[in-house]
């Protein structure tokens, strides 16, 4: 199928379309789109599929022709002041839009499923049509104030997303604090793009560096005033791919549904802020302070992302500050120039996130169906385990997007970040100790999610979680997580629980303290029976194993077989044509080359692997065989982890304290200077102004009852009046 490129504004219409007609049917229709939801879900996927096809025809065509071209149209035409819109295509363009239509037509098979039950399931595809719609724009956008709109776009609909459940009031808080901390980066964004037109006269991109670079050769640029622009711009980037220090909203953002995560996760707002940074990096690549900070706020994003990440207790949260983690990356190698790598990781990274994500809505689903709905127990990864036999597909899925995210070869994030290490290393010894230290990290908490969800024994059981809340050795071995959250969940568990159950409970535990029947639906704990978690629907897993695909295959479009390395070149010959697969024979001679280039950072993975495979399938053989010994759950018997890991929880469940001085030093300062402005108005300004009225009141009252009716007496107080306002005249006390 050939495609002209100037057919390419079909891509951002269609999401918009079906968002505008879905929208439409449902508020002035309500009643009757209720009977039509599954139509208007087949229509909003139907649409953006269609974008989809449009997308993968253009990059076909894009690697025969190479081009890059714009379609514009003129908006404001003013003879001083003419702003275009339109539409650019190149590789860019269409790797992101390629990237946000594969990811959004696989959440959205996946909605269908996931949010059947929900009353909101129209207004759902409308917001997810927008989201998407919104993305593509920012992507074709040729100009910062087209980007701009549509940037602006993507953060409305986060908000109402990400407060979707807005009845709770936790969503509802989440999306107010993701809309704030957005404006604050918007605003830098928007002080930064009129800079640039004050500078240059323009809002093309195209033009952006050629005009600095003619201003700055004539002397018409201040360097410093440049790198102002640069890092206001950057502000933008920073709030909305959750870089250091606006990431505080991002673990918040995991109170809308689990699609939405993977959603804003994987290839849309978080992916907006790189894109824009890729957008204007020659810009940027010309001032050396601007990419220094960039690199810098990467680097340190990606090493606290993963800090952070070491003892949640929330699987969505432990996800998400992953994201931050991988994000981080990708700004760092921005910052470092290594342009390649960074969009190379985005890809990859944004397949294998979005199937992490759905896997953990997979989990989540199914174990509402056994505990009920409580994000507290649901997605609770103390109260998973063992859900790999009963979930079967959805844990090799997992596993497949979690040995991607550790990087290990040859899944997709493997060539991305290794490239990004290497290149972190060339480039300063510090950023690269901050990659290598957070690739150890990242295998260490991904197989920590991985074998707390999936391996061991199913955990979902009150008589376990009554015998773990109250064994002695709770207390003194406590060392990878906070023992008063685990402690504040198990107990909502356990207070589900009436007092018949909790006695049977214990009279049975003398004879047997699980009883379990893996061949029939339910298990048996303690007298009380529950439902086995069991494997989520077709629709679900489908969208799994499509996702699984690209997580495993997309990253050998970054091989470069001819130069024997890993350079992403938007598509290879090879994979594009087949006329060129006989150059696939190279590929276990590039392999081999590429594993030995990176065998520092593969064995630091490994590393974090074992680790996490020692503290945890260990303590799980050992509960298995009743020997009570509680390390699966974090708690290492020895005194060396125990303060070290007792000082790892407190800061992974502190969120590493940002939100408690963002506390003092914003929201207390502003609260401070709230009450002093009003205590200043009500006690100083209304207090003048109500003395003012009551010594008037107060006068007029004692004239008021001086009158007698007497003309002389009248008489008399006028000319004593007038006598001494001649006596002040002629006589003034400041002279």
């Amino acid at each position: 199928m050939k495609l002209s490129n100037e057919y390419a504004w079909i891509i951002p219409l269609c999401p918009l379309v079906a968002s505008c007609c879905t929208g439409s049917l449902a508020f002035f229709f309500p009643e009757a789109t209720a009977g039509f939801r599954r139509l208007c879900a087949f229509f909003n996927t139907f649409l953006l599929a269609t974008a989809m096809f449009i997308s993968l025809a253009l990059i076909r065509e894009q690697f025969v022709n190479h081009s890059i071209q714009q379609y514009l149209w003129v908006w404001i035409p003013k003879s001083d002041f003419c702003l275009k819109i339109g539409i650019l295509v190149d590789p860019l363009t269409l790797i992101m839009s390629l990237l946000v239509t594969t990811v959004g037509v696989s959440v959205m098979i996946y909605s269908d499923s996931y949010m059947c039950h929900d009353r909101g399931y129209v207004r759902f595809y409308a917001y997810l049509s927008l989201f998407t719609a919104s993305m593509s724009g920012s992507v074709f956008s040729p100009n910062l104030v087209q980007l701009y709109i549509f940037w602006e776009l993507v953060g409305m609909c986060s908000y109402l997303l990400v407060g979707f459940w807005f009845a709770r009031s936790s969503a509802a808080n989440a999306c107010q604090k993701a809309f704030i901390t957005n404006r604050i980066g918007d605003f830098g964004l928007l002080l930064g793009i009129l800079g640039i037109y004050w500078t240059t006269g323009s809002f093309e991109i195209s033009e952006l560096c050629d005009r600095f670079v003619e201003l700055g050769e004539m002397g018409f640029v201040n360097p410093i005033f440049a790198n102002i622009i640069a890092l206001l711009l950057l502000l933008g980037p920073v709030a909305k791919s959750a870089q250091f220090p606006l990431h505080v909203w991002l673990p918040d953002a995991m109170e809308g549904p689990t699609p939405i995560s993977a959603l804003i996760h994987a290839a849309t707002m978080v992916a907006a802020g790189i894109f824009l940074i890729a957008r204007i990096f020659n810009f940027i690549s010309m001032l050396s302070p601007a990419m220094c900070v960039i690199s810098w706020v990467g680097g340190v994003t990606a090493f606290l992302g993963a800090t952070l990440a070491l003892a949640q207790i929330d699987l969505k949260k432990g996800l998400a500050y992953s994201t931050m983690s991988q994000l981080g990356y990708m700004v760092s190698a921005l910052g470092i120039g290594a342009y390649r790598p960074a969009l190379f990781h985005l890809v990859t990274h944004a397949y294998s996130k979005a199937l992490l994500f759905l896997g953990a809505g997979s989990v989540i689903h199914s174990i509402e169906k056994v505990v009920g709905y409580s994000p507290d127990k649901s997605q609770n990864m103390f109260s998973m385990g063992g859900l790999r036999r009963y979930m079967p597909i959805t844990g090799t899925t997992f596993l497949i997007g979690t040995l991607s995210l550790c990087g290990i070869p040859p899944l997709a994030c493997f060539w991305s970040k290794d490239e990004i290490i290497t290149e972190s290393w060339l480039h300063s010894p510090f950023l690269g100790l901050l990659a290598s230290s957070t690739a150890s990290l990242t295998a260490f908490y991904m197989f920590r999610i991985h074998l707390l969800t999936f391996e061991g024994n199913f955990r979902t059981s009150d008589t376990y979680c009554n015998e773990f809340n109250n064994h002695p050795l709770l207390a003194e071995n406590f060392s990878f997580w906070g023992e008063s959250e685990l402690e504040l969940s198990l107990n909502q568990i356990s207070q589900s629980v009436g007092s018949v159950h909790y006695a049977v409970a214990k009279a049975k535990s003398l004879l047997s303290t699980y009883l379990t029947d893996s061949n029939e639906s339910f298990q048996v704990y303690g007298g009380r029976s529950l439902p086995n978690p069991e494997e989520s629907g077709f629709v679900m897993t489908f969208s799994l194993v499509a996702l699984a695909i690209p997580t495993i295959l997309v990253g050998l479009v970054g091989i470069d077989l001819g130069g024997k390395t890993t350079d992403f070149n938007l598509l290879p010959e090879w994979w594009i044509f087949p006329s060129h697969f006989s150059e696939v024979s190279n590929y276990f001679e590039v392999l081999a080359k590429i594993l030995v280039n990176s065998s520092g950072s593969l064995g630091l993975s490994i590393l974090g692997i074992i680790l996490s495979f020692k503290i945890y399938i260990y303590g799980q053989t050992n509960l298995s065989n009743n020997k009570r010994d509680f390390t699966a759950s974090g708690m290492v018997d020895t005194s060396l982890m125990s303060s070290f890991g007792r000082f790892i929880q407190s800061w992974s469940l502190n969120r590493g304290y940002v939100d408690y001085y963002y506390d003092i030093f914003s929201t207390r300062s502003l609260t401070s200077f709230g009450k002093s402005v009003a205590n200043f108005d009500r006690r100083i300004i209304d207090g003048f102004v109500n003395t003012t009225g009551a010594f008037n009141f107060f006068a007029g009252e004692g004239i008021r009852y001086g009158e007698n009716g007497r003309v002389s007496h009248y008489l008399f107080v006028l000319l004593l009046g007038i006598i001494l306002l001649i006596f002040l005249v002629n006589f003034p006390p400041f002279p």
